[in-house]
């Protein structure tokens, strides 16, 4: 079930997307197709990258946040890579364009994270990334 909730995930995500773009926080979509793209290529860049962008930023974390303790420090990485994840599907989208590059870039990563996590839970669709990736890691190789 967890991947196909990970699935429903993807237009929503897409309306977050668009709302984000409505926003003055110089985040541009042209359509809610390339909202709809924009949110699978994050999706698809999230799940293959989550696990070495964590890697690389795992000794600093340790350090930061003393080993998990300090959960806010756990926000702060997860959003870290939310902002190159954002820019990143920026950059290979045309269509998808961030006016005033990294202000936008943290901006709307930060806006689409909060309004992802609230409206995802408030439609019972939430899942982890990390869950969801080992659902369709195992449903592949199964």
């Amino acid at each position: 079930m967890g991947t196909l909730v990970w699935l429903f995930q993807w237009p929503v995500r897409a309306v977050i997307l668009l709302l984000v773009s409505f926003l003055p926080l110089g985040v541009e979509m042209e359509s809610f197709w390339i909202a709809l793209l924009a949110a699978v290529v994050i999706g698809l860049l999230g799940t293959l990258l989550i696990w070495p962008l964590k890697f690389i930023l795992a000794p600093l974390w340790a350090i930061t946040s003393l080993g998990g303790l300090i959960t806010p420090i756990s926000f702060v990485y997860d959003w870290v890579i939310t902002i190159f994840l954002f820019g990143l599907a920026a950059w290979l989208i045309k269509g998808f364009r961030l006016k005033n590059g990294l202000i936008s870039a943290v901006l709307g990563a930060l806006v689409y994270s909060v309004l992802s996590k609230v409206v995802l839970s408030l439609l019972h669709l939430d899942v982890p990334l990390t869950r969801a990736a080992t659902a369709l890691l195992s449903g592949a190789t199964a």
